[in-house]
């Protein structure tokens, strides 16, 4: 089994900072992969991070040197790990962890790093998502969390939603605290565009609960006028 750290720092809003930090200071040998542009489609109907085709995360984790006996160990910022880690179980990959970026007490590298290509295989899930018509045909039997912050949940006015509101019904479990309990039964998690839902759902599976991504999460279900919207 090999090693492979990789670097999935992000911001909102500023597409070239995960790189710059990267440069600036990373885990000897560790990759880069951008959630913007690795990590996702392009922004559109299905919202500002859509799922990246099998195709182009293929490329993205051989190009980081992840393949089969690779243990990948993620970091990063605001769920860019988290994101790399569902992709990787969603593509059939399992051997992953997310390191918090905090905690590394060791030695940090500047520039890029040359890297050997890995050989990924995509052995795809089809059980780990739900789309849209699901989930608002399913509302009353799924255990709904959204993962963004209590503001937004509620669906006060902010820079970010055009459309503010939550999914009816949703619990709140805001994805930079700790996890609440949450009710019983086979659960859905979304957030703001699909990226820190998986933080969530992280922190579920290391519990021992599995949960579902509505990857286009609200910047989708906002741009549909047929789908119905709750506010406190």
């Amino acid at each position: 089994m090999r090693y492979q750290f990789v670097d999935c720092r992000w911001e909102l809003g500023n597409p070239d900072r995960g790189r710059e930090l990267y440069l600036a200071g990373h885990v000897p040998g560790a990759a880069f992969l951008d959630v913007d542009r690795d990590l996702s489609a392009a922004p559109g109907e299905r919202g500002r991070h859509p799922l990246p085709s099998q195709d182009k995360f293929v490329a993205a984790a051989s190009g980081a040197g992840i393949g089969d006996g690779v243990f990948v160990v993620a970091y990063g910022s605001m769920g860019g790990a988290e994101r790399l880690w569902w992709l990787l179980r969603h593509y059939g990959h399992d051997d992953c962890a997310v390191l918090d970026f905090a905690g590394w007490h060791g030695p940090l590298r500047s520039g890029e790093e040359a890297l050997e290509p890995g050989d990924f295989v995509a052995r795809p899930r089809t059980d780990d998502t739900i789309d849209a018509d699901e989930l608002a045909a399913r509302l009353d039997d799924l255990v709904v969390v959204d993962a963004r912050l209590p503001a937004r949940w509620r669906g006060e006015p902010n820079p970010i939603d055009r459309v503010p509101g939550r999914i009816p019904g949703a619990v709140n479990a805001p994805w930079n605290e700790e996890l609440p309990e949450l009710p019983a039964g086979e659960l859905a998690a979304y957030c703001g565009s699909g990226v820190t839902a998986s933080v969530v759902l992280h922190r579920l599976a290391l519990a021992g609960r599995e949960g579902k991504l509505y990857p286009g999460s609200w910047s989708e279900w906002e741009q549909r006028s047929d789908l119905p919207v709750e506010r406190s």
